[in-house]
């Protein structure tokens, strides 16, 4: 039943205590929504702190303790099924094993597939490619996909898609309530509200990564906040988890997005907190293990991601990272890049955030 389903996703109560060794991330338990409020409030004074102590201080906000965990699941499979529809079509089409920003579906075949899939008619799917820039181009890319889905809007109107197991149609969210609905409302309006606080007070805000199954809804909401607020610099940052096979792909496309939509793209780049259980979920539900296989391939993933934000950073000047990675050969290569692209210190586009017992023994010599 809905209540069984809903305790599957839940982490499990221990990890969200700090005591007895454990060394999971804290997690949010959902009462109901007065106690969001009041989560809201508690991070209103956090952000008014952070500007009583220190110029153009951080404060760091979760989704899970604004939003029904439930809601962040069930939207988080909506956008991962929408996905994995593109990279399907864009297989059919012979681009399988691209890279995710260079696969590109030709309109006409796409309307092609979805009519023959019984999905919509060719005259119903032009409507979905009059926007501004998708009626302007004869290909679809994974950013154009993603925006025929407005999470703005209400989202519980039937569409098909196919299961290519099973050849059936399915819908891509079924059973969405009006209670899901509102909710979506509920935590735009209350990231609206910090948002509107965090510029007021010359804060910026930072949006935890949480677990896999709660992360892509996490990311979209924190964009769509990112949009409104981040117009002429970045207030609003969201926080990649290096540790997972996909954060490269995750971070690079929402700095195109970001470059095609004229807004600054801020990041917290971190390497992840809840590999544990992670790979405990995945096992007991079988599907395959989010995380890199090794510490090393999280470094290299880790860096990557992080050049890539540097380089955005030399050529544009619209982005800003915070290198929260807890490990001295990471700031070192930080600094050493910094260098090498001509980013200053004194452009503030480029911060570090260690946490004592959590980081490497780093020493500097006095004045460095």
């Amino acid at each position: 039943g809905a209540e069984q389903k809903e305790k599957q996703y839940q982490a499990h109560q221990g990890f969200g205590d700090h005591h007895g060794g454990v060394t999971g991330a804290h997690t949010y338990f959902y009462t109901d929504e007065a106690k969001c409020d009041q989560h809201m409030e508690t991070f209103l004074r956090c952000i008014d702190a952070s500007s009583g102590s220190s110029e153009d201080g951080f404060s760091a906000i979760k989704l899970t303790a604004l939003a029904r965990p439930q809601f962040l699941v069930r939207f988080s499979e909506v956008l991962v099924k929408w996905r994995r529809f593109f990279l399907q079509m864009a297989a059919e089409q012979g681009q399988a094993g691209w890279a995710m920003l260079e696969m590109k579906l030709e309109v006409e075949k796409l309307q092609e597939t979805l009519a023959n899939l019984g999905i919509v008619t060719k005259a119903e799917s032009q409507e979905w490619f009059m926007g501004e820039s998708l009626g302007t181009s004869s290909t679809v890319d994974l950013l154009d996909w993603n925006s025929l889905l407005d999470s703005r809007t209400k989202i519980s109107k039937p569409l098909l898609i196919p299961n290519r197991q099973t050849g059936q149609l399915e819908p891509l969210l079924s059973r969405f309530s009006e209670e899901e609905d509102l909710q979506m409302k509920r935590v735009l309006q209350r990231m609206d509200v910090l948002a509107k606080r965090a510029m007021e007070k010359g804060v910026r805000l930072m949006v935890d990564a949480e677990q896999s199954y709660f992360q892509p809804a996490i990311s979209r909401l924190t964009v769509e906040t990112q949009r409104r607020f981040n117009r002429n610099q970045a207030i609003i940052f969201n926080t990649y988890q290096c540790y997972l096979r996909e954060a490269y792909d995750n971070v690079t496309g929402d700095v195109e997005l970001s470059r095609r939509e004229g807004w600054h793209f801020g990041t917290k780049l971190v390497r992840g907190a809840y590999m544990e259980q992670e790979r405990e979920r995945a096992a007991q539900l079988g599907y395959e293990d989010p995380i890199n296989p090794t510490y090393e391939k999280t470094n290299e993933m880790y860096h990557r991601c992080l050049d890539y934000v540097l380089e955005e950073i030399k050529h544009r000047r619209k982005a800003s990272v915070m290198v929260a990675s807890h490990n001295e050969d990471t700031v070192k290569f930080t600094l050493h890049r910094m260098r090498e692209l001509g980013i200053h210190p004194s452009e503030k586009k480029v911060c570090f955030g260690q946490l004592l017992g959590m980081c490497d023994q780093i020493t500097f010599p006095l004045g460095k």
